[in-house]
């Protein structure tokens, strides 16, 4: 029986959730993976804030490079990323973020992505692009 589109899907993302140490560890994990594009989310504790009482920064990028990692893998094709821009616009704050990771371009040995993370009540808190760089020929068999 031939695996179809959508469980291949579930599986690169059951994949980057089991195999993400970093994120499963610190509470982001991939809720959704389409074709290109990716939702990650992160619990937000206290463990994750920073002396002022908001996320810390670096949690909050690490959501959105697991988006990217989400959105760049979908296709099956094994990349990482190699540069991005990110830019903070307000503080995170709440019980959750999610990032959501959308592919704009894609060549045969990088990829561009945008990257948007929200707070709780949908407010935009976090834009970036990442640029991905293809690193072999297929991520699962």
């Amino acid at each position: 029986m031939a695996e179809t589109d959508r469980e291949l899907l579930d599986r690169i993302r059951d994949y980057l959730n089991a195999n993400d140490r970093f994120c499963a560890t610190n509470d982001i994990q991939l809720v959704k993976l389409e074709p290109g594009y990716a939702e990650a989310v992160l619990t937000v504790t206290p463990d994750k804030l920073n002396g002022v009482g908001v996320v810390q920064g670096g949690a909050t990028f690490s959501l959105a490079d697991f988006a990217f990692a989400g959105a760049a893998n979908s296709g099956n094709i094994p990349t990482v990323a190699a540069t991005s821009s990110f830019n903070f616009l307000r503080p995170g704050t709440g019980g959750r973020l999610r990032a959501v990771a959308r592919e704009i371009s894609r060549g045969k040995r990088t990829v561009l992505c945008t990257i948007e993370v929200f707070d709780e009540r949908d407010r935009l808190i976090a834009y970036g692009t990442t640029t991905g760089f293809v690193t072999g020929e297929k991520l699962l068999d």
